[in-house]
């Protein structure tokens, strides 16, 4: 992996028994060093929240490929993937995505134990998922087996049967909105609440799109993968736009093997 922007030091030396000498740009980063590059902004008011993204879309725009993303990743991504999730205090993704992709509950890693520790997290992130119907399986690993309680949000119109469903299962569940609505923006402020100001959003397109056209939405990681697949797979960011095109600036890129790993910030933040 190799950073081509911005520019850095390359021979800095790595985490270990590696050859101070040897380049950053010709051998895999290390955990730690990822870490470091995808590290959340500091000096941010107490208790406001970051909102990153992380998505792959191949070069003609699809972020799916026979409806999940793995097809069109690849390991230095899984790696950037893994490091994120290790950052974050809770991972927001859609009902659908928690579906089609068969989320699991997020795993403590030694890697980032002590990181974790110092910035006072727990052992791994927490799952939030955003439901209007409340259609979750509450049987599914995602819920009876997480190191932290899996977070459901959803609005004052949800069910209540299917609230009380979570319950049992163990889920908290979060009212961001009216009806079966969930407002983006005031779900973003009410995990904040929580004390989950590191969030993470994995998608799926629907969820992003609502988070863009919300502008709550601080930070992209995206992945291009160098493959083409036609077909109709969804774009990275679905449904309603926003009402003005969102200016971001690059923060960050690396690439390995061909495929791009940009980071990009909003103007203002």
């Amino acid at each position: 992996m190799r950073s081509l922007f911005p520019v850095t030091d390359l021979t800095k030396s790595a985490v270990g028994d590696e050859d101070p000498s040897r380049p950053l740009t010709d051998r895999e980063w290390t955990l730690d060093e990822l870490a470091d590059a995808y590290a959340y902004p500091t000096g941010l008011p107490a208790g406001a929240p970051w909102l990153r993204a992380n998505m792959v879309s191949t070069l003609d725009g699809a972020a799916q490929h026979d409806g999940r993303s793995q097809g069109i990743s690849c390991a230095a991504d899984m790696r950037i993937f893994g490091t994120l999730r290790g950052l974050a205090d809770v991972v927001v993704v859609g009902a659908e995505t928690v579906r089609l992709e068969g989320y699991r509950p997020a795993r403590a890693r030694e890697a980032f134990a002590g990181r974790r520790a110092a910035a006072g997290q727990g052992p791994a992130p927490a799952v939030a998922v955003v439901t209007g119907s409340m259609d979750l399986d509450f049987s599914l690993p995602l819920f009876t087996e997480p190191l932290v309680p899996t977070l459901v949000v959803t609005g004052a119109g949800a069910p209540d049967d299917r609230i009380a469903a979570a319950g049992k299962a163990g889920a908290e569940v979060v009212i961001a909105g009216e009806g079966t609505r969930v407002d983006p923006a005031r779900a973003v402020r009410e995990l904040a609440g929580r004390g989950l100001t590191r969030q993470l959003t994995e998608g799926g397109p629907r969820l992003l799109g609502q988070f863009v056209a919300a502008g709550v939405l601080d930070e992209l990681c995206l992945t291009l993968s160098p493959m083409l697949t036609a077909g109709d797979a969804q774009r990275i960011a679905g449904g309603p736009g926003g009402a003005v095109p969102e200016r971001f600036f690059l923060a960050s890129l690396l690439e390995e093997a061909g495929f791009l790993f940009s980071r990009y910030r909003r103007t203002d933040s």
